[in-house]
């Protein structure tokens, strides 16, 4: 198992994969519909998009919990 000290660099890799996947599938199949070699151009942009996703989470992640706290104890 992984040390619970590490619980925000797992949820950020766990939460980017299953977003990138999601969203890429949806961008992938609205600007090419269902093509021959669809799930093959659907993994190359998820693993792109993942590649992006997981150190973005990483550094975004921080700025969008302090200004949630902040809309959040209004």
């Amino acid at each position: 198992m992984i040390p619970a000290k590490y619980l925000h660099h797992v949820q950020a890799f766990l939460l980017s994969g299953i977003m990138s996947f999601i969203m890429s599938g949806a961008i992938s199949f609205i600007n090419l519909g269902v093509v021959e070699q669809f799930m093959a151009i659907w993994i190359h942009a998820w693993l792109v998009a993942w590649a992006v996703a997981f150190p973005s989470i990483l550094v975004v992640f921080p700025v969008a919990r302090k200004l949630a706290l902040k809309i959040a104890s209004k």
